[in-house]
């Protein structure tokens, strides 16, 4: 009886259109307070501008914008180590031949960085060397950067010219695309990019973050389509399996799924004040409540990292509801 009454129930909700399958459950969420150091090494986080990334091993690296460049913690929040150079706005990590490296923007030092999980460098790209026809070095001012499979290197000059612009592997400007404007195809900051493979066909995904979308673009550098319009100026993108997470600059952090629809908002900031605002002090700050959401990650667990634009520093973390 129990069975019958079940299937005549799924029955009615297929028709009905509101049968939800388990691949389309929404994520869940807890956050969890005081997850990291408060002062990792012994010092205060100090101020942030930049992202937040997660090697394999479950270690969480945070950029900052003082001299201990990007601090390292392990996936229990306890400060490890400092490594690399101060100022990186975005970062990202990436696999090549078993060994993880850190790919790096810093658009005040107007360069994009290949580093070792150490924070050596590898290599650096800066307009002069990839042969860009900008007439001053300061209007190259990328903001994240990402790689395709055949090692081409694609960076977002979101704080400089507002396009998209593509280097071959041996670091050579190749094309650029896009451009300033709020239409469809153009940039109003492009702030965040990340390579998308969920769909069988790689693409890039972008933060287009002062006209509060993200899209799909293709290799060959060609709009796609907009995969989630009316975010809040989203800042900085993060795929892991099925799923991407956003933290958006006016306090929240959005999940999409691999369509592009929301899985979950986490952070949701009531306080238009506190929104996007550098200098919040601590003691205004609400637990679990995101002032200005500039850097994410996903871990294995589906767990979120968020990391704040803040003179004092913050990270956050949420963990995923199993």
């Amino acid at each position: 009886m129990k069975r019958t009454l079940f299937a005549f129930a799924c029955v009615l909700a297929l028709a009905s259109g509101s049968f939800v399958s388990a691949q389309d459950t929404k994520l869940k969420y807890t956050y969890v307070p005081n997850f990291f150091d408060k002062e990792p090494g012994g010092q205060p986080q100090g101020p942030c501008h930049g992202g937040a990334a997660i090697d394999e091993t479950g270690n969480i690296y945070v950029t900052t914008d003082t001299p201990r460049g990007i601090t390292v913690f392990s996936k229990d929040g306890k400060f490890l180590r400092a490594v690399g150079p101060i100022r990186i706005h975005a970062l990202e990590i990436r696999k090549e031949g078993g060994t993880e490296y850190i790919y790096a923007a810093r658009p005040s030092d107007h360069e994009v960085l290949k580093l070792t999980l150490d924070g050596e460098k590898v290599w650096g790209l800066n307009a002069a060397d990839a042969g860009l026809d900008f007439p001053q070095k300061d209007k190259f001012n990328p903001c994240a950067v990402t790689v395709a499979p055949d090692g081409a290197i694609w960076v977002a000059d979101g704080y400089g010219s507002n396009y998209l612009l593509k280097f071959d592997k041996d670091r050579k400007f190749v094309a650029r695309f896009g451009g300033p404007g709020a239409e469809e195809g153009k940039f109003n900051t492009c702030h965040g990019i990340a390579l998308d493979t969920r769909s069988g066909k790689p693409l890039l995904l972008v933060c287009n973050r002062n006209n509060n979308r993200v899209e799909h673009w293709d290799l060959d550098g060609k709009f796609v389509k907009v995969i989630q319009k009316d975010l809040r100026m989203p800042a900085a993108v993060n795929i892991r399996g099925n799923y991407a997470v956003f933290p958006e600059l006016q306090g929240r952090a959005t999940v999409l799924d691999k369509e592009g629809n929301i899985a979950a908002q986490l952070g949701d900031n009531p306080k238009p004040d506190q929104r996007a605002n550098f200098a919040l002090p601590p003691e205004q700050w609400t637990e679990g409540i995101i002032n200005s959401g500039h850097g994410a990650a996903l871990d294995k667990d589906l767990n979120v990292i968020v990391s704040e634009w803040s003179k004092f520093g913050r990270v956050h973390k949420w963990a995923r509801q199993k």
